[in-house]
């Protein structure tokens, strides 16, 4: 027995988690299975519907977890087994080697400058920019350490001549690290954990909208998901905050956003993704304030405004900013040769007419699907989201005691209730792992016998 909690996930919800569950004294496990915590908030520029930089909220939660000792944090880790029962779950967590030794790390950033390979896609921007073979994965990044990807490194995954002839090649970043903190012996490792309860907050995933053939997505140049707009205008972005085409670099004179991409449909999901409206007005109104002059379009089914301030926003963006809401059904898209520019079909569901309208560039508001690929023993739902026990009365609760579901992994939501069901579940948690301690406490007073 003992009253530890594992929170597996770092986005927003894991760390509002984890910093609840410190605060009152509880060993926290963070396990993050990328090398630095944030989530797919650490992505976004800015938040609706108040337009508040998302840094500026997401940071000082991730500063503050550093400064808690009794958050642990397990990166580039993932979950592999869970067995037990509430108050002494026994978890093995499979540790994949970053190659360089996080105690010497400073975060200096000198190896990544001096690394030779750099045309490896950058995860961060969506693969629109490069990084090298070593990196930090963001600026912000927490904690702040440099890893090596073993696949394009070429002294950790030579080419094959070089394996035949038993040559070792580079070593740049080694020679050059004032820590000598570079180790490319290290190997993956096991760890175990005895905990007492578990929080799942494993967020969610985008829904591959190259699965939707007449949109032509990573077909057509021009054409962009949501996720990869935000980082066009985010200042850490590829372009450091400029718009611009990924055929020709110009500036976008028409930009449209399609909503519900891949849900709200048979043939995909049929559940509504919640942010999906709000977050396109969000981007339609930056588009206009880092060009005044391009035109925004969005076509919808329905406008679900549903949040505090919501419907406000919707309407600032329409008066303000001359966004325009279009009712209809996107039917394809269609690329231009000459221009690269986008065709858009659609049904216009207000008057039953199919209309034709060209753009510059095309934004997919695409779907969330549940990031629930996990060895836990919980139960799914058809959708592939995390069961709960009773989503009216416990909207926290899975079907197992013990396990707590928090965010997105449970169902397509927002970040402030992201952030509400973590300081909920984290309260439940803390009530078994301190019932946990107070048993084994019991237990040690009587000499190594429960009594009672």
């Amino acid at each position: 027995m003992n009253g530890s909690v594992l929170v597996v996930g770092g986005g927003v919800a894991g760390i509002q988690a984890a910093l609840d569950l410190a605060e009152q004294g509880i060993e926290v496990f963070l396990v993050e299975k990328a090398p630095s915590i944030g989530g797919k908030m650490a992505y976004l520029d800015k938040t609706f519907p108040t337009l508040d930089c998302a840094s500026c909220i997401l940071a000082p939660k991730m500063a503050a977890v550093l400064r808690y000792p009794n958050i642990k944090l397990l990166m580039n880790s993932e979950v592999e087994d869970v067995t037990g029962r509430a108050g002494n779950f026994v978890v093995r967590v499979l540790k994949r080697p970053t190659y360089v030794d996080w105690t010497k790390c400073n975060g200096c950033g000198i190896c990544t400058q001096k690394c030779p390979v750099k045309n490896v896609p950058d995860d961060y921007n969506l693969g629109l920019s490069n990084r090298r073979a070593i990196y930090i994965m963001f600026p912000q990044a927490v904690p702040k350490k440099a890893v090596i990807d073993a696949r394009y490194c070429m002294r950790l995954n030579p080419p094959e001549k070089a394996k035949k002839e038993g040559k070792t090649l580079c070593g740049v970043c080694e020679r050059h690290c004032p820590t000598k903190a570079i180790e490319y012996e290290q190997k993956s490792e096991v760890i175990e954990l005895k905990v007492a309860a578990i929080i799942v907050a494993t967020g969610m995933e985008l829904y591959n909208a190259k699965n939707i053939p007449e949109y032509g997505y990573g077909v057509y140049q021009n054409l962009y998901t949501n996720l990869e707009f935000e980082r066009l205008v985010s200042a850490t972005g590829p372009s450091g905050g400029e718009i611009l085409r990924r055929s020709d670099g110009k500036h976008p004179k028409k930009i449209a956003w399609i909503q519900c991409v891949g849900s709200r449909d048979v043939r995909f999901n049929h559940y509504c993704s919640a942010y999906c409206c709000m977050a396109a007005t969000k981007q339609a109104i930056l588009a206009k304030e880092h060009l005044p002059e391009v035109q925004c379009t969005v076509y919808y089914m329905d406008i679900r405004a549903f949040g505090k301030g919501f419907n406000e926003f919707l309407e600032r963006a329409k008066r303000e900013f001359g966004v325009r809401y279009i009712r209809g059904k996107v039917v394809r898209i269609e690329e231009l040769a000459d221009t690269k520019n986008l065709r858009v079909v659609y049904e216009d569901t207000a008057e039953s007419y199919l209309r034709v309208e060209e753009y510059d560039m095309v934004v997919l508001s695409v779907a969330i699907t549940p990031n629930s690929r996990l060895p836990l023993p919980v139960e799914l739902t058809s959708d592939g989201f995390v069961k709960l026990k009773d989503p009216y009365l416990d909207p926290v609760s899975t079907t197992v005691e013990g396990i707590f579901v928090v965010g997105a992994v449970a169902g397509a939501k927002d970040i402030p209730d992201s952030v509400t069901e973590a300081s909920a579940a984290a309260a439940r948690a803390a009530l078994i792992a301190k019932r946990s301690m107070a048993r084994e406490v019991r237990v040690l007073a009587n000499g190594g016998v429960l009594n009672g």
